[in-house]
């Protein structure tokens, strides 16, 4: 009864006030007839706020986010089906779903003729240009008398999960370099041989498949341990985003780290479609959650652009090498950098040795802030070392330097051309 009272409305303040002064009125003047109408008045909202508070409403929510993985700057549509599933019927219902800030601004909804075995749909849209994984709702629900006198709020605690993944733009196909190791000039190509024995293995985590321990394996070593399954099968590529806070600069969707997301998630989507295996690394390891993500004939790169909406910066001074330890891996890198210093080139070194070719994409990340070219160190640093690299820019289009790592690999096979030929003649 206390919540009804708190829960008056404007109206039925109004009514209060107009039955008790009516009341007042009444006896001041000698006024019998004027008394009747001034309880009939104050009855009124107090009646109503007796009989809502003791209704027992019993409305159900389904919430669908429709689809729930979307790329930002694209629309989702929020639908919400309401029901009455008890026996008391409501004037109008206020609904207002919470939505975080970056997907607008919050949906209310006002609905009328509320009764048993109500049923209604509602909907909204929603979008985002900052990647990330958002939760849409709770919603929050007013309840009102017929006659507008009494408002009650309810809240339905559940929510659903909107992801938003970085922005992607199509690359076109450039040589990537490499032969055998599984990063062929057009196309990778399975391995023509090998069984299933020859597979490399790795520690047992759990949630593996049993039916994959490889028990030599686990009889030499002493634990247990899987194959690698895919690993013999299909060409590798390997993905490193140096996601460091000190490696860039500026804030939020302008700053180069967000330019360096969206460069990997392009690049991991074209090396899948071209028929890599593909997995994501950053400057904290491997996400051994993700693995690698190979195509097929649904969205296969939709756990690593997941893994890339809710990647946030992190405060280590070095790059994570536990990843560079594990053997047979090979194949493909490419490498999206910001600041490189000193201390990383042993690091970058290893990397380059360990793969059959070694692209790079290095963020002019003092460009981000307006003090100057930040990258040039960056580029001559990683060309020393044998890597295939170009340079990109705030105002840098990373589909045009893409293809400049491949005119790059075209001179470099023409002039290699020319010199086999000098020899020969």
């Amino acid at each position: 009864m206390r919540e009804a009272l708190a829960g008056l409305t404007v109206r039925g303040r109004a009514f209060v006030a107009a039955g008790v002064t009516a009341v007042v009125c009444a006896v001041l003047l000698g006024q019998p007839a004027l008394t009747r109408v001034g309880v009939l008045v104050l009855a009124l909202p107090l009646v109503t706020a007796l009989v809502l508070g003791r209704s027992r409403y019993r409305l159900a929510l389904v919430r669908t986010v429709s689809p729930s993985l979307v790329t930002a700057g694209q629309q989702a549509r929020v639908t919400l089906s309401l029901s009455n599933e008890g026996r008391t019927p409501s004037g109008v219902l206020l609904l207002e779903d919470h939505v975080p800030y970056v997907l607008g601004t919050r949906p209310r909804f006002v609905l009328e003729g509320i009764g048993h075995g109500w049923h209604r749909q509602v909907g909204y849209q929603v979008r985002s240009d900052v990647r990330g994984r958002f939760e849409v709702g709770p919603m929050s629900v007013r309840v009102s008398d017929p006659f507008g006198l009494v408002e009650l709020g309810r809240a339905f605690h559940t929510t659903s999960a909107l992801t938003v993944t970085p922005r992607t733009v199509v690359l076109a196909p450039i040589p990537l370099g490499g032969s055998e190791s599984g990063s062929g000039d057009n196309r990778p190509r399975a391995f023509a041989t090998g069984s299933a024995e020859d597979v490399t293995v790795r520690e047992y985590r759990r949630g593996d498949d049993l039916r994959r321990v490889h028990w030599p394996s686990s009889a030499r070593v002493g634990e247990l341990m899987v194959r690698r399954e895919e690993q013999p099968w299909h060409s590798r590529a390997t993905v490193f985003l140096d996601n460091r806070a000190a490696a860039h600069r500026g804030e939020g969707i302008a700053s180069s780290l967000e330019t360096a997301v969206s460069a990997a998630a392009s690049v991991a989507v074209h090396l899948t479609r071209r028929g890599f295996a593909v997995r994501l690394v950053t400057a904290a390891g491997e996400d051994r959650a993700s693995g690698w993500h190979e195509r097929r004939a649904d969205l296969s790169t939709a756990p690593l652009l997941e893994a890339l909406a809710v990647l946030h910066p992190v405060e280590a001074p070095r790059l994570d090498t536990a990843w560079l330890g594990e053997a047979g891996h090979g194949g493909l890198v490419v490498a999206v950098l910001g600041a490189v210093q000193q201390h990383d080139a042993p690091v970058l070194r290893r990397m380059q040795s360990q793969h059959g070719s070694a692209l790079a994409l290095a963020l002019d990340v003092d460009a981000w802030v307006g003090t100057g070219a930040g990258s040039a160190p960056a580029t001559g640093l990683l060309a020393q070392q044998g890597w295939r690299v170009a340079g990109v820019g705030p105002r840098d289009r990373v589909e045009a330097r893409w293809q400049e790592l491949g005119a790059g690999a075209r001179s470099a096979g023409r002039a290699s051309t020319r010199r086999t030929t000098e020899v020969g003649s």
